[in-house]
């Protein structure tokens, strides 16, 4: 096969693999980034590999970085830009099921592409276009299959996070796994517990995002992966119950882990120990909770206060998970209901403390505190104007209210 227009990201790494072959070697674009561009999707890393050995890599540009020698990475610095060049290689041993115990350098471009994954990742391009395939790659491509590259039980003891990469292919490219693919993940599930959850998460996260989530599901469920993930082992229905949703399509993140707590009926606290076993972001963890706020709460006459509590992001996660979940509240209605709040911060409060000590003469304290959040949750709500001149007075009367003075705001 012949890619008759290369891609510019390819285009500006061209003159590194020319400078590579001028020297007396063989250089290649590889991996997902050739398939990618065969299937007419954005590249996202431009990974070469070449027959020269890292010294020799080193020995032809001038500005180079060890980055992973050890495993023949050097990273090839480029008018700005960083190119990883990984010489050809064969591993051995992987006693951890992760790493390799050796790794042996090959002038064989054959040599290292059997050593990948799946067959449409093994995938070479030259620099002229042409598509070097010795595994059936492109037939996989055409034909919409997922398919290891050999033995699929040997691929899944070299790396048993291949499994996960599997499945997350179904869901992401909308291929289907062949059938002996698909029974060597079922026998080996087991390793993915040597595997550690952020690379899990990682695969899982691009899972749920993908074209075809709910066949990247169905896989994931057949083959048991799920029972090796974090706090997955006892959900089987709930996570079939995600899977059976008409309208899957889910836009970052944030919807997958609020998707999945929504489902599982996690209470706050057990949001908090679920995401921390899946190593997420303590960011992500509290969005989380924030959306959960709105979900729980889904009525046609859905409080503003908790959309305003919830912020931006939190609500436009919850609008869509309104609508793929099919509850009550429309997500139109929801983004409605946030548009219309009178302010969206705290900040954006026509006075503040300062406003207080100096107009009323009040002292710091919980009772300024008790003040200020009144006149915020009454702006929220629509019962004051966000007017400076309005909020003092009733700052004056809640001041009186509270029996607060100049001399005291306790």
């Amino acid at each position: 096969m012949q890619v008759e227009k290369i891609p510019q990201e390819f285009m500006v790494a061209l003159p590194l693999l020319q400078q590579i072959r001028a020297a007396g070697f063989e250089a290649y674009f590889v991996g997902g980034s050739v398939r990618d561009t065969i299937l007419g999707l954005p590249i996202h890393d431009v990974d070469i590999a070449t027959s020269a050995y890292p010294a020799e890599i080193k020995a032809i540009f001038e500005r180079t970085v060890d980055t992973g020698i050890e495993h023949g990475t050097v990273m090839v610095l480029d008018h700005g830009e960083g190119y990883e060049i990984t010489t050809f290689r064969t591993e051995s041993g992987y006693q951890d099921f992760r790493r390799p115990d050796k790794v042996e350098f090959v002038r064989s471009l054959k040599e290292d592409l059997k050593r990948r994954d799946l067959t449409i990742n093994a995938l070479a391009l030259a620099p002229d276009g042409t598509v070097i395939d010795m595994f059936s790659g492109l037939d996989d491509l055409k034909n919409k299959t997922i398919r290891a590259v050999g033995d699929p039980t040997e691929r899944f003891f070299e790396d048993a996070l291949r499994m996960m990469r599997t499945v997350r292919f179904a869901s992401q490219l909308d291929f289907k796994i062949e059938p002996q693919t698909l029974q060597a993940i079922k026998a080996n599930a087991h390793l993915l517990e040597k595997i550690a959850v952020e690379r899990i998460q990682v695969e899982w996260i691009k899972l749920l995002l993908g074209k075809n989530v709910v066949q990247g599901l169905d896989a994931f469920l057949e083959t048991k992966l799920y029972k090796y993930c974090p706090q997955f082992a006892t959900r089987e229905q709930a996570l079939r119950k995600i899977a059976k949703l008409p309208q899957l399509k889910l836009a970052d993140e944030l919807e997958c882990w609020a998707l999945l707590a929504y489902v599982f009926e996690l209470t706050p606290k057990q949001v908090r120990s679920f995401l921390k076993a899946w190593k997420t972001s303590n960011e992500i963890s509290t969005e989380v909770q924030n959306v959960l706020a709105i979900l729980e709460q889904a009525t046609s006459d859905l409080d503003p206060l908790v959309c305003y509590h919830a912020k931006e992001r939190a609500t436009k996660a919850a609008s869509h998970l309104l609508d793929i979940l099919q509850l009550p509240l429309t997500g139109a209605k929801l983004l409605q209901t946030y548009t219309a709040l009178p302010i969206k911060d705290k900040a954006q409060l026509a006075l503040n403390g300062k406003d207080l000590l100096q107009t009323l003469g009040l002292k710091p304290g919980p009772g300024l505190g008790k003040i200020l959040n009144t006149l915020e949750q009454k702006v929220v709500l629509g019962e004051l104007a966000n007017d400076k001149t309005v909020l003092l007075a009733q700052a004056e009367k809640l001041s009186k209210e509270l029996n607060l003075d100049a001399n005291t705001s306790n």
